[in-house]
């Protein structure tokens, strides 16, 4: 599961968007906006308490003492949530934003995206680091790909890039997050700083689950239909 859900999940969605081509733009933002409340949910109630416990617990094994001002352990947890969030600003500097599914245009690609490719498997690399030792964040991170795959398929292919290219693509970008796992899973040093690069995971999971929940309505009225959304996708995270 750990492996496979998020790999299905953008391939599915690419094949949706190849073969099916979904025109209907508010069925893609509600499950968008299902997506960020449901990764949202697991973050904070799985990934981010079990990445203050794991600091505290290695200060406890080195005999450190915890204080509201400690920045040697779980007072740096914080810190490296921010980084985080930074780090997840910068990558959408050169993704614009295709985390999210914020890509537009119809316009032909004169050149093939590098900049959004790596920063989007980047992303991707590193969203797949926590599920290690996490396989519910697994479904979190599939439902999250699954609207972006089939969001950057139409975009390609409304840009006219090469179908081969664009398989190419997509099927690199939904490697990544296994292939961040299986590094997470057989490098030792990953295990020793595993709070602190849990940390900058939680942090870019903030960022990007917040800005799809906030975004998903672009005209920012009140939308029933978006509410519910994300109301399913706090239940149904809170039952993982």
């Amino acid at each position: 599961m750990a492996y496979i859900v998020p790999l299905l999940a953008v391939i599915i969605g690419y094949l949706i968007a190849l073969l099916i081509q979904p025109k209907n733009k508010k069925h893609i933002k509600l499950l968008m906006a299902f997506s960020g409340s449901f990764l949202l949910t697991i973050t904070v109630t799985h990934l981010l308490p079990d990445v203050y416990q794991a600091a505290i617990g290695h200060l406890v094994m080195e005999g450190d003492h915890v204080h509201d001002h400690d920045h040697s352990g779980a007072g740096r947890i914080g810190f490296f949530i921010m980084a985080g969030i930074v780090f997840q600003i910068i990558l959408e500097y050169f993704s614009k934003g295709a985390e999210h599914g914020h890509v537009h245009g119809h316009e032909k690609l004169e050149r093939i995206p590098w900049l959004l490719f790596v920063s989007l498997c980047i992303h991707a690399l590193f969203e797949g680091m926590p599920i290690s030792q996490h396989s519910e964040l697994a479904l979190g991170i599939g439902i999250h790909h699954l609207p972006i795959a089939i969001i950057l398929t139409a975009f390609f292919i409304n840009a006219q890039m090469n179908k081969k290219m664009v398989f190419v693509f997509m099927m690199l970008f939904s490697i990544m997050t296994p292939l961040g796992t299986l590094i997470s899973s057989n490098v030792p040093i990953l295990s020793t700083y595993y709070a602190e690069i849990s940390a900058v995971v939680v942090g870019i999971l903030f960022h990007i689950s917040s800005t799809i929940i906030f975004e998903s309505n672009e005209d920012h009225k009140f939308n029933i239909n978006k509410l519910i959304a994300i109301l399913l996708g706090v239940v149904a995270a809170y039952f993982i």
